[in-house]
């Protein structure tokens, strides 16, 4: 077992310690009010699935809800509800998470309740079937009738050529009909066990009663062998590619273009830290250079800006999107944008304002300190994702350290065509 040692003190300052069965445990204490949040992650998502299994880990998810060999179907809601708590759930292409939000002196409960289900679950067809109609609905209402949501799924089977992450985490309509008992349990018991999760306690609490509570529940579970997460990688990407999309419940057109970039766990350049100042500083709000561009100075979009997602295990994505002012022409404003691009890259960006993106993202990162939640999920998403508890404490840092030189490499590197997916969404009176 290993001693509670606390990582590198810059953001969260979190303490954690191994149990014997391999399951890691991080406590982030937090005094400024009486309650604590419980999040366990599991190293596991919808990137995991078998061929025509996608919906599988968050269909999952709904089950783990369904009941254990002590706790009866919903009983675990209700039971947070009557102590004043609240819980959910979400998945991601990485990862699986649960947690639970109560007062400290509901911490035992909680960690009663999840660590029963760790390996408790009981599931039969009077449950998984009707669960299973829930999550049909589920597609239906968030993805099939939203135009946006079509299209952003529609970009990630165009973005990625052959790795799952092109795949929807909720699953295709036709496979999740096929998810059965069967399958879901055989997902439980291949990637539920201690050795591939971790539990993180954050709020009004002590590594000494975590430890103590968490040796009681968590510690009797045994560890299991849990699969190698090998997966498909990209093959080269020599063309670029455009979705169009045309709706009738579209009122306004909008316009994007998503690259394939590096993640952060998955790259060892470090060209993330880049990738994040400059989604900043090119588009990161009413300062950034393609919102005071388009904006302010041509005036021909209502809003324009850019983004960077690189928490991904295997790779990252960075996003730029405008949308015309009220009347304006799609194609023209497309045509800016690109010009103002191939402008940024070729003349850089300006000290000062990589500077000001720099300061304005590190103070974000120490005001993320007073949220109960924010600690958890950095540390529980870089846990599944390829990073490490160092890596989450020391960001403020390596974002201060980047260079303007870095920044335009990471752009001339990223910012490729060949790389993209440009979208499109249209009224479907627009011509």
């Amino acid at each position: 077992m290993m001693p509670a040692v606390p990582a590198i003190s810059a953001v969260f300052s979190p303490k954690t310690f191994t149990l014997d069965n391999g399951l890691q445990v991080v406590v982030i204490e937090n005094r400024r009010a009486p309650i604590v949040m419980q999040m366990l992650w599991y190293r596991v998502g919808a990137a995991d699935e078998e061929a025509g299994e996608s919906g599988l880990a968050h269909f999952l998810e709904h089950l783990l809800f369904k009941g254990t060999k002590t706790v009866k179907p919903g009983e675990f809601s209700r039971t947070i509800a009557r102590i004043g708590g609240r819980d959910n759930a979400f998945t991601s292409y990485d990862f699986t998470a649960y947690f639970q939000r109560v007062a400290a002196h509901e911490l035992e409960t909680v960690m009663r309740l999840e660590a029963d289900r760790m390996q408790n679950v009981v599931l039969t067809d009077d449950v998984v079937l009707p669960e299973r109609d829930v999550v049909l609905e589920e597609r239906r209402s968030r993805t099939d009738n939203s135009p946006a949501a079509q299209l952003r799924e529609q970009v990630r089977r165009a973005l990625y050529l052959n790795h799952p992450y092109g795949r929807p985490v909720i699953g295709w309509m036709s496979e999740i009909r096929e998810l059965t008992t069967e399958k879901a349990l055989a997902f439980y018991r291949k990637h539920y066990a201690p050795n591939n999760a971790m539990l993180i306690i954050a709020g009004d609490t002590s590594v000494g009663k975590v430890r103590a509570l968490a040796e009681k529940y968590y510690g009797p579970i045994p560890r299991r062998a849990v699969p190698e997460r090998a997966r498909p990688k990209e093959p080269p990407h020599r063309a670029a590619r455009r979705v169009v999309l045309t709706n009738q419940r579209v009122s306004l057109p909008a316009w994007s273009r998503t690259h394939l970039a590096p993640s952060y766990g998955a790259d060892e350049k470090g060209t993330g830290y880049a990738l994040e100042v400059l989604a900043q500083v090119l588009g990161g709000g009413s300062t950034s250079r393609l919102y005071r561009k388009l904006v302010v100075e041509r005036g021909i979009a209502s809003n324009a800006g850019a983004w960077y997602s690189g928490d991904g295990l295997d790779y990252g994505e960075f996003g730029i999107y405008a949308s015309p002012k009220a009347g304006g022409d799609i194609d023209e404003l497309e045509k800016a944008v690109l010009e103002e691009l191939a402008a940024a890259v070729k003349e850089g960006f300006k000290p000062a304002d990589i500077d000001r993106a720099k300061r304005l993202m590190s103070a974000q990162a120490i005001y993320a300190r007073d949220g109960i939640r924010a600690g958890p999920n950095a540390i529980g998403q870089a846990f599944t994702q390829g990073q490490t508890i160092a890596d989450v404490e020391a960001w403020p840092e390596r974002i201060s350290a980047v260079t303007p030189e870095q920044v335009m490499e990471a752009a001339q590197a990223v910012l490729n065509v060949e790389k993209s997916v440009t979208s499109i969404l249209l009224p479907e009176t627009a011509k």
